[in-house]
């Protein structure tokens, strides 16, 4: 009997199973079992198909990323997607636990399943899956979207100011982007690269935030809408930057524009887009997933809302009345692919997959992985110098906590002599799993910001909490609309529990010093280090070089335990 490759790998899993096989080699032939093909297999159907991305952060290269393992959802979201994790997650949407699937999905057995399916995104894998659709499909039927937070989180983005990622997006035949992180490149470089409502950027594809504001005249500054034909079909594309720039990242970057989420605007938005005769209306959206599922009961006549922000990954579009809300994770870990079909001037049916980008089982794309050759070559070598070993698997994803985090507030205890660290909740940033060196161009892609100053300064117990309750009641506010940024302040030095259902001013309990265990006095000032402050003026060392002096002088490091517990009634 002859075998076939398919049934000659299935053999040789199954005997690695039963012989004791090295890991390595189990791991080998289960990446070659997993094909190209296989990720993109999809039933096709009606006139149009939507390609989606979000929040990028530069990631050029594949990387390793887990998903939250604590992703709370409060008020009408609780318990609801994407506010599941884990087994939870896979059992909710029928995945099978340690498929390739669960592994793209879910935090759990994380580690493990990293060794056996190996790294995820990459630009040129993502190129491949992008022209393997157009080709099925045509050109002229397929609509690439990326939904913002593109142009930062990288070390090549940090010295090009984004120009990196323009030529990478430009690449792929992006048509429509819209922002966030995007905008700490400051007024200046936006408008260079983006245009506004009057003129275009130097980037191909259209920038739409019809939700900023000049100050001045109080007059849209970026286009709203613009209009496509795909398939026959005349699709409306809105975009929607993130409403709360100005808040959650420096407002003197950005000190000519005002930022709202402005359900006005997107009204009429929505009802132009209708007048001159969109059958499909979809919103390109920064807002985040709870902020976006809210806006659909509000909003009426979208058809679809592409969500990003929040990061989150969902393999099912989630239906909001008439609006289907579809949310593609983060650092090119995933490609949606959503087919519409469209009869008598309304949406009536589609088809859906999110792909995970699993870089082995892709072949890169030759053009993309050239551009990506030539934008990284004059930094390689510092790139991939080691720093340091991490004995633990260090991550960023979390509401409360990411272990990577932890190392860098650690190096802020210790490098800048303070009592009281505190890290933002970004949630950019890739996966190292334990045992990997720690490398610049990973430190870089866990802290590449335009205002990366490590500040030193007292702050009053006080203020400590005060800062910790606005932080929680940002993240935990039952009310989507008054979520403005991130995860949780991340914090060295110090322990507390958050009661996430108690009010306002109310959520921090049991506040101390983790050296001595002491609670916090109110009164009692107290040293604390910080970083990517949004005051103007802020003056300090560089986080990387900072954290880069903590890992040469410890040469490994381990994340320490959580030391912040999440509470629900008080228990």
């Amino acid at each position: 009997m002859r075998l076939t490759r398919r049934e000659y790998l299935t053999c040789a899993l199954a005997a690695g199973a039963l012989t004791g096989l090295g890991p390595s080699l189990r791991a080998q032939t289960t990446r070659q079992a997993i094909r190209q093909e296989d990720l993109l297999r999809f039933n096709a159907k009606g006139q149009v198909t939507i390609l989606h991305m979000a929040d990028c952060h530069a990631q050029l290269m594949p990387c390793y990323f887990r998903e939250p393992s604590v992703n709370v959802g409060v008020g009408a979201a609780r318990a609801l997607p994407p506010h599941v994790t884990g087994a939870e997650f896979l059992s909710h949407f029928g995945i099978k636990p340690g498929s390739w699937r669960g592994y793209a999905l879910s935090s759990s057995d994380f580690q493990a399943l990293a060794h056996t399916y190996g790294k995820v995104g990459g630009m040129d894998r993502l190129a491949t899956l992008v022209r393997a659709i157009r080709e099925e499909r045509g050109p002229e039927r397929t609509l690439l979207l990326d939904g913002g937070d593109a142009l930062q989180g990288s070390y090549t983005a940090l010295k090009s100011a984004g120009g990196d990622m323009v030529r990478v997006l430009d690449q792929l035949g992006v048509e429509a982007t819209t922002g966030h992180w995007e905008f700490t490149l400051g007024a200046a470089r936006v408008s260079e690269l983006f245009g506004d409502r009057t003129r275009p950027g130097t980037m191909k594809a259209q920038f739409l935030a019809g939700n900023v504001l000049e100050d001045e005249w109080r007059e849209p500054a970026f286009k709203g809408l613009k209009l496509f034909e795909k398939g026959g079909v005349p699709i409306a594309v809105i975009g929607q930057a993130f409403p709360f720039c100005a808040v959650a990242n420096p407002r003197w970057m950005m000190d000519r524009w005002s930022f709202a989420l402005h359900e006005v605007e997107l009204r009429r938005n929505v009802e132009a887009a209708r007048r001159v005769g969109a059958q499909l209306v979809i919103l390109l959206s920064h807002n985040g997933f709870d902020v976006d599922r809210k806006l659909a009961t509000r909003v009426e006549g979208i058809d679809v809302i592409l969500t990003a922000h929040t990061h989150d990954a969902l393999p099912e579009p989630v239906k909001v009345g008439d609006t289907l809300l579809i949310a593609s994770g983060s650092s090119a870990k995933f490609l949606s692919r959503l087919d519409l079909e469209v009869r008598g001037g309304r949406l009536v049916d589609y088809s859906y997959a999110l792909i995970p980008v699993l870089a082995d089982a892709i072949t890169p794309d030759p053009q993309m992985a050239r551009l990506i050759a030539e934008i990284r070559a004059p930094h390689a070598g510092m790139l991939a110098e080691p720093l340091a070993e991490t004995e633990t698997l260090l991550y960023r994803r979390g509401n409360v906590n990411g272990t990577f985090d932890d190392v860098i507030c650690a190096a802020l205890l210790e490098e800048r002599d303070a009592e009281i660290a505190l890290s933002p909740g970004f949630r950019w940033g890739p996966t190292l799993l334990a045992g990997e060196q720690i490398t610049w161009d990973d430190l870089y892609s866990a802290t590449a910001i335009s205002y990366p100053a490590c500040y030193r300064l007292t702050m009053s117990g006080a203020a400590i909490r005060g800062l910790l309750e606005d932080v929680a009641d940002n993240l935990f506010n039952p009310d989507p609309y008054y979520q403005q940024g991130g995860d949780m302040v991340r914090v060295g030095g110090i322990s507390f529990a958050i009661d996430i259902e108690a009010k306002i001013g109310m959520r921090i309990k049991d506040l101390r010093l983790t050296r001595t265990g002491v609670p916090m006095e109110a009164a009692r000032d107290y040293v604390v280090a910080g970083w990517a402050s949004v005051q103007h003026g802020v003056e300090g060392p560089p986080v990387w070089d900072v954290v880069a002096r903590y890992l040469r002088r410890h040469k490994v490091v381990a994340a320490q335990a959580g030391s912040v517990r999440l509470l629900q009634g008080g228990h």
